[in-house]
């Protein structure tokens, strides 16, 4: 199970667990292109494209940075190209980029729903579609970060306009694995099981008080990796938890993810899992 040599493309990978899965690749000596908006350094959120080649390579990995914004099509495109010209093609397409907002219906504004529309949806389509060209020489892999399908009414009541954006990846997800598998290419969406302690989330809840309950990045890249790492559609068609796709490569340990070790609380479920 490793990722020597192949190429991996992941949207949104200047931070939190877009960054995590590709260190994890590059410690295989994998290939790693960077996609994501952030050139510059953000005042609140560490991480640029640049900052996390380096760490690629300095683990072994090579690297592209490429600043991507997945709403344009013509970047999305160029970059894809860039990307198979630099490295001979391209084995596995991550879609990591992500935008939130708990709001519902009646508080919402319409062009923060755009945003996450675009951003979360249809920019799955958008890169599924660019890479398909490259993915049907090396029957690979598309990984959506997105959830199970949980049509229980809680995860409607108060922020269903987020929820209809994560929710249409997962069934782009379902969909793409039947109407590629002439193709050989697996496609499979990843949630986490608890809440995962990035910046993004310290960003959004002010603090990182909330972290003795959550796990960190790196059980989401070993996840990733094991579902990357498989061959001929071995995984294919499935919504998987992190914990769950672990557990069917014989992990049974989950202490050493904890953000704080020392933390006797209980972990907190992420959203959309009972």
């Amino acid at each position: 199970m490793s990722l020597q040599g192949k190429t991996l493309f992941i949207t949104g990978a200047s931070r939190g667990i877009g960054r995590e899965i590709a260190l994890r690749a590059a410690r295989d000596g994998a290939n790693i292109v960077i996609a994501a908006k952030s050139a510059d350094p953000h005042p609140k959120l560490p991480g640029t494209i640049f900052s996390v080649a380096r760490e690629v390579e300095a683990l072994g990995g090579k690297a592209l940075a490429l600043q991507v914004d997945v709403r344009d099509e013509e970047v999305v495109r160029q970059a894809l190209a860039k990307a198979a010209e630099q490295f001979g093609g391209i084995d596995a397409l991550v879609n990591n980029a992500g935008a939130i907002k708990l709001t519902g219906v009646q508080h919402i504004e319409l062009k923060r729903f755009d945003l996450m529309h675009q951003i979360n949806t249809r920019a799955v389509l958008l890169c599924s579609q660019a890479a398909l060209p490259y993915l049907k020489s090396s029957g690979g892999h598309i990984l959506n970060l997105s959830p199970p399908l949980n049509l229980a009414s809680k995860w409607f009541a108060q922020y269903s306009p987020y929820t209809v954006t994560k929710y249409g990846m997962s069934m782009l997800t379902l969909g793409m694995s039947e109407e590629f598998k002439n193709y050989g290419i697996s496609v499979n969406s990843l949630w986490p099981q608890t809440m995962i302690a990035t910046a993004a989330i310290e960003f959004q809840l002010g603090s990182r008080e909330s972290f003795k309950h959550a796990r960190t990045p790196a059980i989401m890249a070993d996840a990733a990796h094991a579902i990357l790492s498989s061959s001929k559609r071995r995984i294919t068609g499935r919504l998987l938890i992190d914990e769950e796709i672990l557990r069917e490569q014989g992990v049974s340990d989950f202490a050493h993810y904890r953000f704080d070790p020392d933390s006797s609380e209980a972990l907190m479920t992420d959203l959309f899992i009972d």
